[in-house]
């Protein structure tokens, strides 16, 4: 145990949330995509299923560490975990656009659009504001307000909002 909290610079014990997490995300997913892929060509066999999920979990934590590692510099962590909260806050905060979507679209009338492709440019448009503070609330939350307030800062400047931020 020490070893791994060295290894992700976990000083505080409550940090150890994270990780496991990230973790249990990682078998959610390998889980949801084993289920889906099973479906698909109609297999019921639950030992099949088990055994797909840990074996996506794996490939996915392979190919996350990876990401882990040039996205801590390219954003500055100060500590490894911190990069599993931010992970954690960007799938948290996609799933739950996703759900208040539907119903906001379907509020507003946007679900009796004949035409598909108006019907998902407007819910995109829509939604992007809605999934920007989103994304400050459940950073805030995760403890990642200071990153993600100065990621949607960056963001709105590069959208043309220079003039409402100094430096």
């Amino acid at each position: 145990m020490k070893n791994f909290k060295k290894e992700w610079q976990i000083t505080k014990n409550w940090q150890l949330l994270f990780p496991f997490l990230g973790i249990l995300a990682l078998l959610l997913s390998g889980f949801l995509i084993a289920k889906l892929a099973l479906k698909k060509y109609a297999i019921d066999n639950t030992i099949l299923l088990g055994f797909l999920s840990f074996f996506i979990a794996y490939i996915l934590l392979n190919l996350v560490l990876k990401i882990f590692i040039k996205l801590e510099y390219k954003w500055n962590i100060n500590q490894r975990w911190e990069i599993i909260a931010v992970f954690l806050v960007f799938s948290v905060t996609g799933s739950l656009a996703a759900k208040i979507s539907g119903p906001v679209t379907e509020f507003i009338g946007l679900h009796q659009l004949d035409s598909k492709f108006w019907f998902w440019i407007f819910r995109i448009l829509i939604i992007y504001p809605i999934y920007q503070v989103l994304l400050v609330a459940v950073g805030w939350l995760f403890g990642q307000f200071t990153f993600f307030w100065e990621f949607e800062k960056k963001m709105l400047k590069r959208m043309g909002f220079k003039r409402f931020f100094k430096n």
